[in-house]
């Protein structure tokens, strides 16, 4: 792979980000919190969805799995490119609006087609988010503070899903789920106009290169990146294309759960709307944004001492989270349940920041985009695709054998996946020392 820049004598000293940077960081963490609570709207209100429409288990886990995940990582990779060769800034903008307006067009599917066909373009918008988010982040935050940027950026998630909990279910409660969707699609176009018109493009790279002033004499140009070789760079990188297959594994565990939380709870542990609006909502909010900001401040300075703290890190938060998720299914009350759910809630996230960092750490500053979605690509084509996939169709699978707490059944399916992730983020582990100490001795 092209060798990462790296610090030099002739170097400046890394800028502290200003003040525009940190506005773009919040603008931009907005837009990732619409970009979830979109996401999550389905599974929020699934069960009022099921009572209107008719909706199985199964059908509900296609449509916020693979129907909305194939258009979602696929069109990611076109769109990475096209980011990183024009302005990143518009094609945020863009997308945020096709979502949002696709959002909206969920609230008034009167079938399920209608519905599913939403969901996919829901996922054609959400395709143009995240990947030229990384991006622009990246450059606006020099190294060294990447990580902790990237996992303020990533509380967009825990956020969204705590509002969409909260606010959503509120509306559902006391309106229906059809006017959650609308509301929430039109406070996103408006955010898109406002991206469009206040956040400014950063020059890509402008944080890692040279400073002109003082270049070495041999400096040569760096030729652009295409489309097919940095695909080749980042599959052929064994650390990478590792980061990306662990990064799947865990998330085909985190997109099950959180896409059948909310059923579950109300369905085989009694929580009202108004119950899971307020305690589950809390829940996440609080465990996975504590998750996204500990390990993007724990991997910011357990890197500089070894660079496998990228790996190990993500795996012992999943080995410490695996019992709590099983008491977590076994409980026999939903406050119980809640109680169990707070520590998988917060380390089943310890795997998402450390990952953005690396891969926007490892690649030229004109692969950004185009790599974060190749990461994208992989781990929500395993994750988001087949997780909620799986559990759906495991669901229904059970019912005829438990048909009062068939959700449960399907849960206690995930403990292996667990043991998978630890043992492929171990795995990559030993990848990286591999890798820094080839490095040490060329």
């Amino acid at each position: 792979m092209p060798a990462p820049v790296r610090a030099e004598p002739w170097d400046a000293p890394p800028a502290r980000p200003g003040a525009q940077a940190w506005f773009v960081l919040a603008v931009l963490c907005f837009v990732y919190v619409l970009n979830f609570l979109d996401r999550q709207l389905l599974s929020i209100l699934a069960k009022p969805i099921q009572d209107d429409l008719g909706v199985t288990d199964g059908q509900l886990g296609m449509i916020s799995g693979l129907y909305f995940a194939l258009f979602y990582c696929i069109l990611a990779i076109p769109v990475g490119w096209l980011a990183d060769r024009t302005n990143r800034v518009k094609v945020l903008a863009f997308s945020c609006a096709l979502w949002s307006a696709a959002t909206a067009a969920c609230g008034l599917s009167a079938s399920y087609p209608q519905l599913a066909a939403s969901r996919m373009a829901v996922g054609i918008g959400e395709a143009g988010g995240v990947p030229p988010s990384y991006a622009i982040i990246s450059d606006y935050f020099p190294s060294g503070t990447r990580g902790t940027a990237l996992s303020l950026f990533n509380l967009g998630p825990p956020i969204g899903s705590a509002l969409g909990v909260a606010f959503g279910a509120s509306i559902a409660a006391a309106y229906s789920w059809r006017d959650a969707f609308i509301w929430v699609g039109v406070v996103g176009v408006v955010t898109a106009v406002i991206v469009w018109l206040f956040v400014r493009e950063p020059k890509k790279g402008s944080l890692d290169q040279k400073l002109e002033t003082h270049p070495p004499a041999d400096a040569a140009p760096i030729p652009r990146a295409g489309f097919l070789s940095t695909c080749r760079m980042y599959f052929a990188n064994p650390v990478l294309r590792g980061m990306a297959l662990a990064c799947g594994a865990t998330q085909f565990i985190t997109y099950a759960l959180l896409n059948f939380a909310t059923l579950f709870l109300m369905r085989e542990k009694g929580m009202t709307l108004q119950e899971v609006a307020l305690w589950y909502a809390l829940l996440v909010g609080v465990g996975v944004s504590a998750g996204m900001f500990v390990s993007g401040w724990l991997i910011d300075r357990l890197s500089r001492r070894s660079k496998t703290a990228y790996a190990w890190l993500p795996a012992a938060g999943l080995a410490i989270a695996a019992p709590f998720f099983a008491a977590f299914v076994w409980a026999p009350s939903w406050q119980l349940a809640l109680i169990f759910l707070v520590l998988p809630m917060g380390l089943n996230y310890f795997y998402l920041s450390p990952a953005i960092t690396m891969v926007q750490e490892e690649v030229r500053p004109d692969q950004r985009v185009l790599s974060g979605a190749l990461l994208l690509l992989v781990m929500n084509l395993i994750g988001l695709g087949l997780g909620p996939t799986y559990l759906g169709a495991a669901s229904d699978f059970f019912r005829a054998s438990f048909p009062d707490n068939s959700l449960q059944i399907a849960l206690y399916t995930l403990l292996p996946f667990y043991g998978l992730a630890i043992l492929m983020f171990l795995g990559l582990a030993r990848t990286i020392r591999k890798q820094v100490e080839k490095e040490a001795l060329s």
